[in-house]
This record gives C-alpha cells, sequence and structure tokens, in this order.
C-alpha cells in the first residue's frame, strides 16, 4: 500500500485555520476522489472534510456573490455601400437615419453645372 502523501494540513494538528481548511478542500475538489478515499489516503479525518466544506460554502454564501464585470464591445459594424447613378460610392453606418440617407443621396445625385 503506498505511503500517504502530506498535504498543506497535518492531521496531528487539534484545530485547523481557515488557510488549512482551504488547502485540505481545495487538495480534496482537485483529487477527484470521494471525501473518505481522500480522507484515508491522506490520513485525515472524513468527518472534519465535511464540517470544513460545509462551512466554507456556508462562508461563501453568507459573503454574497461576487461582483463580476463583463466587458462589452460593440461590434464592429461595416459600412453600407451606395453607389449613386453618379459612379459615386456613398459609404454610411447602417445604423443612419432613412430620411437622413434620402437627402444626402438627394443632394449627391443633383446636377451641378460647371
Amino acid at each position: 500500500m503506498p505511503k500517504p502523501r502530506t498535504i498543506a494540513v497535518r492531521s496531528t494538528r487539534r484545530r485547523w485555520t481557515g488557510s488549512d481548511a482551504r488547502a485540505a478542500i481545495d487538495a480534496l475538489d482537485a483529487s477527484g476522489l470521494a471525501v473518505a478515499t481522500f480522507a484515508q489516503r491522506e490520513g485525515l479525518n472524513a468527518q472534519r472534510l465535511y464540517r470544513w466544506r460545509r462551512r466554507l460554502r456556508s462562508a461563501a454564501c453568507v459573503a454574497g456573490p461576487t461582483t463580476a464585470f463583463v466587458e462589452i464591445r460593440p461590434q464592429a459594424v461595416a459600412p453600407v455601400e451606395i453607389v449613386l447613378r453618379s459612379a459615386r460610392v456613398l459609404r454610411v453606418a447602417e445604423s443612419i437615419d432613412g430620411h437622413a440617407l434620402l437627402r444626402l443621396v438627394d443632394l449627391l445625385e443633383q446636377e451641378h453645372g460647371c
């Protein structure tokens, strides 16, 4: 039988600090093992792990959810190209007001004599 590995917590301590418990619970979660199997492998008391896991989870619930910020970037909008009868190319944003676009096209399509 392989010798139990020592994690950050020594089972000989009577009391664990919060950081001791967090280290043990993190190691338990990372192992993917059942609590009893992990405790036996590490030489720990399974009931202690259950208690600390419950305490740490309830403390996280009491503290409330942490605020997460999500960056929102506007999508790059490709311009709309309009080829006028005069062969001019007009590039406008897709969000342009329809009335403003009509006035602009009318203005550009007017015949200007030089």
